[in-house]
């Protein structure tokens, strides 16, 4: 999926309140955004993920705390 794919379907789970799916696009767009280096941008939609994560009780929190503790963004919580 390209870039303006990834947009128009995170804005789209933002109109439905799909939280897995928000999980999941703001993960893909870290990953990608790590993958052209730009750790700034990594790290926006890791944290963007980790937060959906966390109301939603979703068990990719540990996952994306660890990814942003890695990268010197978040403290190591333990779940």
């Amino acid at each position: 999926m390209d870039l303006q794919e990834l947009d128009k379907q995170l804005l789209q789970a933002h109109a439905d309140n799909d939280v897995p799916a928000l999980i999941r696009l703001y993960h893909e767009a870290a990953d990608r955004a790590e993958q052209n280096q730009d750790l700034d941008a990594a790290c926006f939609y890791l944290t963007h993920a980790f937060v959906f994560a966390l109301e939603y009780d979703a068990p990719q929190a540990d996952e994306l705390n660890r990814k942003l503790y890695e990268r010197g963004r978040a403290h190591r919580l333990v779940f």
